[in-house]
């Protein structure tokens, strides 16, 4: 019965959890605009629907939270219970955002992750720096990018 229980309330707040309008992505999007620089949410008509697109530029930002992406930062730890399951879960993120970079890139698109530890945690930076960073990358010729080191987990990671 317990078990139910438990089950039922990580049911409701797993459910709970946003893929959009995170806070990482608020605070980037309001930085932005405050800036002066507009851009488009959550394209459709792009692969991976990135968090901001700069049609004129064709550049894409996307804001990655740091456990669902799999960034080797203090903020991901793989979870004790249901092992299998996360390891395939975050494994198959992990190769899905490779694909949709690899298929924005083949279009022309210019990447730029932002990651969660970027602006949250320990290792956060100011977050004039980290929209200074952005501002540098949409100005610059260079195809991608990463705010917060780039490395993902490797599923063999034990913690």
């Amino acid at each position: 019965m317990a078990e139910a229980a438990i089950s039922d309330a990580r049911r409701r707040n797993m459910a709970a959890i946003r893929g959009t309008n995170t806070k990482p992505e608020l605070v980037l999007r309001r930085g932005l605009h405050a800036m002066g620089l507009r851009y488009r949410l959550h394209s459709r008509s792009l692969p991976g629907k990135p968090d901001l697109v700069f049609p004129g530029r064709r550049t894409v930002i996307f804001v990655n939270g740091c456990f669902w992406h799999g960034h080797a930062c203090h903020l991901f730890k793989w979870p004790k219970t249901r092992a299998d399951f996360w390891r395939t879960k975050i494994g198959g993120n992990i190769v899905r955002d490779q694909k949709v970079r690899a298929a924005l890139a083949a279009v022309g698109w210019r990447v730029l992750d932002v990651w969660e530890c970027a602006l949250k945690g320990r290792e956060r930076q100011p977050v004039d720096d980290v929209l200074q960073q952005c501002v540098a990358f949409l100005e610059s010729d260079v195809a991608t990018a990463s705010i917060g080191h780039p490395q993902t987990v490797t599923i063999s990671d034990d913690a």
